[in-house]
């Protein structure tokens, strides 16, 4: 009986993680360039000896698909949408992290953004600045270019190049705050054949319909793990009665 209720309730953690996981991917169905987490759930036992102790499940989120999405133009020139599997590196809190959103903008601080608020990077390594005051455009290759408004007739200068890497080759991990990452602190190659379409932004690779598919499944399986827990109780309840009846 242990060894019902036990299997039972590792399932039902593993359904609860991937409700979590399907309701993460649903309710980014519509930001620029989100990659959809893929869940895996595995079955695990525990042995003690020649003895099977227990059997459990264990669920976890195993990485991001990268399929390319829809791209749409927006018209707006500092709105880029990453041609092939190219990613654009970012500035994390903990180290270089990567992603596809191309929302891009320049923060007070005269800093490149993406939509999400983290600083872009250039060839160099580290974040791109703009001077005060400049407008700047993004060329195919993902070059900067920055025109000074005093000096109109001027050329545009070029500020840097934004980094762009391929992940092709190079085991990558999807983290808990929606990045793609090198596990242990790694870095993707730079790739100088990456391209970018200007004017544009690519979707979100989430396909909503089966993403709620998704999530009705995983409801009726953590419902089902709950109905074994209880007719485990409704058993061991009866063995009790019988041995009463002694």
């Amino acid at each position: 009986m242990d060894r019902m209720i036990y299997t039972a309730l590792t399932s039902m953690n593993a359904a609860m993680d991937r409700q979590r996981a399907v309701a993460n991917n649903l309710a980014n169905a519509s930001t620029p360039g989100f990659r959809q987490e893929l869940f895996a759930v595995t079955p695990a036992t525990l042995k003690d000896g020649s003895i099977e102790a227990r059997a459990m499940a264990r669920g976890l989120v195993r990485g991001a698909d990268l399929t390319t999405a829809r791209v749409i133009p927006t018209g707006r020139p500092l709105d880029i949408a990453v041609q092939g599997n190219a990613l654009i590196a970012l500035q994390g809190p903990a180290g270089e992290v990567y992603s596809r959103r191309g929302d891009l903008s320049v923060a007070a601080s005269g800093v490149l953004e993406n939509g999400d608020g983290l600083p872009v990077l250039g060839e160099g390594g580290g974040p791109i600045s703009v001077p005060a005051g400049f407008s700047i455009a993004v060329a195919g290759d993902g070059t900067i270019l920055a025109n000074d408004p005093a000096a109109p007739r001027e050329p545009a200068q070029v500020l840097d190049r934004i980094k762009l890497v391929s992940p092709e080759g190079s085991q990558i991990a999807k983290g808990v705050d929606s990045f793609l990452k090198v596990p242990n602190g790694g870095v993707l190659p730079p790739d100088p054949t990456a391209r970018v379409t200007p004017g544009s932004l690519e979707q979100s690779n989430v396909e909503t319909a089966e993403t709620l598919v998704q999530m009705i499944d995983a409801q009726r399986a953590f419902e089902q793990r709950a109905k074994i827990i209880r007719t485990a109780n409704d058993l061991d309840e009866a063995s009790s009665r019988l041995m009463g009846l002694r």
